[in-house]
């Protein structure tokens, strides 16, 4: 058997998500599909408007054939971390291809720019160089591929595609990587047609606008309650006015925990807050995911100790997802695990203090057990 890989939030699940596995499905016609989903909390250091259970039964039922979830460390970093957590999960489970929708559709230049930044020394120099200038470390990064390469890439899936191609060339990993034409644009915060972004529909849902048009129908109902990161800001309000040391946590670097002080007690809520801080060294990002962190206990010591996913965690699967787990369960590296309460593991049971958190929102039913969805049934 052989199977094709996605990385994905499904947050939430929409009309594109649908067009890229209807065209995996074209292509690679026998193939499982699997798809490593980030949990509770995301990539740009949000929460997920929806639990990881529903988000895995929505993709069970929309072609995906094997849900695996990426653990928190990797799921809530940046491009980097995300991408060795998510491309090292599907490499352990032997996955041929990984697909990734692209803006520039421009798998040779994303690949070039990949190598340049793990081969040529002149770019970590350049780097430096830019970042002494007072740049972030985006834009240092994008001035110092423009000077060698002379291709500028800044669409934010393109560069997540890049820190695909850095992690299999760095590690050596067999698996290899295509890319699909994005059919939107992805900072578009604007409901457009019945393809639009993940940005613009959560923005949608906040301000209670339809979004019947840009998701499938028949998940309209697993949105009639959702998740904001407002939910919890008085929470993280609390931990940042008491806490004494917030340098442990990551991301929290240069002396900013004077001003995330200072500034918390002058605002409501997390976008005020998150602009207050802002600065040319700090992005929304970066203040987004150190928020997060702050929020959820995720220490520097815990990012040192936690350099490699530890566990492949099913979520979900259908009867092809299952038949082909089974062909290569023997074969795995590091423990699958379907049963939490049969497997101790610090980055597991880390897993599970981020869900205890995730659920203090009032009325969330999302639990943290011993489940596994098949074909949109929960068994235990």
């Amino acid at each position: 058997m052989k199977a094709i890989g996605i990385i994905c939030e499904y947050n939430p699940f929409h009309n594109g998500h649908i067009y890229q596995i209807k065209k995996i499905k074209e292509k690679y016609i026998d193939y499982t599909i699997i798809a490593v989903m980030t949990g509770n909390f995301t990539e740009r250091g949000d929460v997920s408007i929806i639990d990881k259970w529903s988000r895995t039964e929505i993709a069970l039922n929309h072609g995906i054939d094997l849900v695996i979830e990426l653990p928190y460390p990797f799921a809530t970093q940046s491009a980097d971390y995300f991408a060795f957590g998510g491309i090292t999960i599907l490499e352990e489970l032997q996955v041929e291809k990984i697909i990734f929708g692209s803006e520039s559709n421009d798998l040779d230049s994303i690949k070039t720019i990949a190598e340049v930044q793990i081969k040529n020394d002149e770019f970590d120099k350049l780097v430096k160089i830019y970042s002494k200038l007072g740049k972030n470390y985006p834009t240092a990064l994008s001035n110092a591929v423009k000077d060698l390469t002379g291709k500028e890439i800044t669409a934010p899936n393109d560069l997540l595609g890049i820190s695909y191609l850095k992690t299999i060339l760095k590690n050596k990993y067999k698996i290899e990587a295509e890319c699909i034409q994005r059919t939107n644009e992805y900072h578009n915060n604007k409901l457009t047609n019945n393809i639009s972004s993940g940005t613009a529909i959560r923005e949608a849902l906040k301000n209670n606008k339809s979004i019947i048009n840009q998701i499938p129908k028949d998940t309209i109902s697993y949105y009639k309650s959702i998740h904001t990161i407002d939910d919890y800001f008085e929470i993280l309000k609390y931990k940042i006015i008491t806490e004494e040391d917030l340098s442990k946590y990551q991301l929290v670097e240069e002396g900013i925990e004077q001003t995330l002080k200072k500034e918390i007690n002058k605002v409501n809520n997390y976008d005020d807050y998150i602009k207050r801080i802002k600065s040319k060294r700090y992005t929304y990002n970066k203040i987004s995911r150190m928020l997060l962190h702050i929020l959820c206990n995720f220490t520097k010591e815990k990012a040192r100790k936690w350099r490699k996913p530890e566990y492949i965690r099913i979520l979900g699967f259908n009867n092809k997802g299952r038949i082909y787990l089974n062909s290569i369960k023997k074969e795995l590296n590091i423990p699958l695990i379907s049963k939490i309460t049969k497997n101790k593991n610090d980055m597991l049971e880390f897993e599970i203090e981020t869900t205890n958190i995730y659920n203090i929102k009032k009325n969330s039913n999302q639990k943290e057990e011993d489940k596994i969805i098949i074909k949109g049934e929960e068994y235990d």
